[in-house]
């Protein structure tokens, strides 16, 4: 009925759901002066809409979706506004669905109704967009791929921007491999589309595939010679094992493009690296003289000036800019006090960082004071700058009194660094570096019970504090004691901290003692995997040569050895093992 049709109208108007935005995918990097611009608006079709008589159940379930989405009822609106998409077949309520599903947060909803849109509206764009961006977020390529061939196909002259706002839908996927399958597979009909070979380059590149990475990036640079980001890539790619040409590329680039200042830096970045401080120094100067309110690369040209010995240039460099640059006396003596401590001049560092009485460095400067005085074992003049930096900034008092305590440890004064973190809890009970650090003193101290008193209050305060849950099951593992409870702990530490390399090393050596040798070995494999750790190539090794795995366990202790001489518990368990 043509009534019902001007009826749905303006309740989708007056509800604000005649526009439906698709969530902003930003460009990590674009080609230059391109700006991102929606693909254009094609000639709409005459809508195709059914002929449904309102009726007063019908009428009262539009006024009750409209209503709870107003009050925010959001699952009774999504739910009754499904329900009229799907009875009335009317794309503009389908539509309305999906904008409610999107606002829900729920992705199966999402997807459901803006497949459902698609579904009634197979000509929106906007609609197969939605759905396709919804599809690749939760890694279903396969069901993905035949919409992004349409959104790449309808988005003509700009299907080089598109690629470029597909990027950050699959670089973080888990499936890395999958990714790059499917965006080969869509970049394949654009073969003269730069950002089609930099997207591959860079999906590539996170699968492992390097020789496809390099190969994608110098095509994507032939077509698209003043874009940066592929000269960047294979820089990149190049300076591993290549390092002369990777520097070779970035000058021929920056021969044709001077003001590249991203190239730039990651020259100069490179140039450091490989020891040429006097070719450093000028691409940071020439950065610095691009960007004079940049005080970090004065200070960078700062310490390269020193790293030549020429010291006068580095003084005269850094204050010059500073002064330049509006910088105030405070700002010039801090940064001064940076380069003295950078030359292991502590006196000096000390006279600058004292002169820094305000400004936005004070805080920094009195912790540098602090570290200065510790190193040169004036213990109690480096704690009264703490008491007075406690005075002087009442919001930083937990991590003034976690600083104090660690002083008052590495002085050997164990029980005394208790006791200030006990005082410190007095007035701030739920601080939880003041919890943690204290939980950790007593451990080390034997301690247990109070050890794991604090550490079930900081949990307790934070019960998001993955490293709480690990250190109280880790304590437990060392003491082999409680070994379920133990491994609950550290697992629950994993699910809050999944990529923390010392938690997998702890939930690995539960399991070892849990009697689990398989599950052990593939978690503390990928701990050793993630960080060159001793302890941990201590736990791998023992699971190893608990596994049957001699030959393999002798050599990774030998070889964290040799990267870590001084580690005690790489000594003990070799010493174990090996007699």
């Amino acid at each position: 009925m043509k009534e019902f049709r001007h009826f749905l109208l303006a309740c989708l108007l007056v509800s604000g759901c005649a526009e439906v935005h698709e969530p902003a995918v930003k460009a990590t990097s674009e080609p230059p002066k391109a700006q991102v611009a929606p693909a254009p608006a094609p000639v709409p079709a005459p809508e195709v809409l059914p002929d449904i008589d309102l009726t007063q159940d019908l009428l009262y379930e539009i006024l009750l979706s409209e209503f709870a989405a107003q009050r925010g009822h959001m699952a009774l609106a999504l739910e009754s506004s499904m329900d009229l998409a799907q009875k009335t077949r009317d794309p503009r309520l389908a539509r309305r669905a999906a904008q409610l599903a999107m606002q829900s947060g729920d992705m199966e909803k999402s997807v459901e109704a803006v497949g459902l849109w698609h579904e009634l509206d197979p000509d929106s764009e906007m609609a197969t967009r939605m759905l396709s961006s919804l599809l690749l977020r939760g890694g279903k390529f396969e069901e993905a791929r035949p919409y992004l061939v349409d959104v790449l196909k309808g988005s003509g002259e700009d299907v080089g921007m598109t690629f470029l706002q597909l990027y950050p839908l699959t670089a973080p996927q888990q499936d890395r491999a999958g990714a790059l399958k499917l965006m080969r597979e869509l970049a394949e009909p654009y073969p003269k589309v730069s950002e089609a070979h930099w997207v591959v380059a860079e999906l590539a590149r996170a699968a492992g595939d390097e020789v496809l990475a390099l190969n994608e990036a110098r095509e994507a640079h032939k077509l698209k010679p003043a874009w940066n980001a592929p000269v960047l890539l294979e820089a990149e790619l190049l300076n591993k094992t290549a390092p002369e040409q990777s520097l070779a590329l970035m000058r021929e680039y920056l021969s044709d493009y001077p003001a590249a200042s991203e190239v730039r830096l990651q020259y100069a970045r490179e140039l450091l690296a490989q020891k040429e401080f006097k070719s450093a120094r000028d691409e940071f100067q020439y950065l610095a003289r691009e960007n004079p309110g940049n005080v970090e690369l004065a200070f960078a040209v700062a310490l390269i000036s020193l790293q030549l010995n020429d010291f006068p240039e580095a003084e005269a460099e850094l204050k010059n800019t500073l002064v330049r640059n509006g910088g105030t006396q405070d700002d010039v003596a801090y940064f001064l006090g940076q380069l003295y401590e950078a030359k292991e001049d502590r006196e000096k560092a000390l006279e600058y960082y004292s002169k820094v009485n305000a400004g936005e460095y004070r805080y920094a400067a009195e912790l540098r004071i602090v570290y200065i005085l510790s190193r040169e074992n004036k213990l109690d003049e480096a704690r009264q700058t703490l008491h007075q930096a406690a005075m002087d900034y009442p919001a930083k008092q937990g991590e003034l009194l976690v600083i104090e305590a660690q002083l008052l440890r590495d002085a050997k004064q164990p029980g005394a660094a208790i006791e200030v973190l006990k005082q410190g809890m007095v007035k701030l009970p739920d601080d939880p570096e003041l919890l943690y650090e204290a939980a950790m003193q007593a451990d080390q101290l034997g301690r247990y019970d109070e050890s794991e008193k604090w550490l079930r209050h900081l949990i307790k305060v934070r019960p998001d504090y993955a490293h709480a849950y690990n250190a109280l099951g880790y304590g437990f593992l060392e003491r082999k004691v409680r070994i379920p409870e133990a491994t609950e702990l550290v697992e629950k530490a994993l699910k809050l901290a999944p990529n923390d390399y010392a938690i997998m090393d702890s939930v690995g050596w539960a399991y070892y003692l849990g009697g689990k040798l398989n599950e052990s070995v593939a978690m503390l494999r990928k701990a050793f995997a993630g960080t060159n750790d001793p302890e941990i190539a201590a736990h791998l090794g023992e699971a190893l040569w608990a596994s049957g795995n001699k030959d393999e366990a002798e050599a990774i202790w030998n070889e964290s050895l040799k990267a870590h001489p001084e580690s005690e518990p790489l000594k003990a368990v070799m010493k174990r093992y090996i007699p």
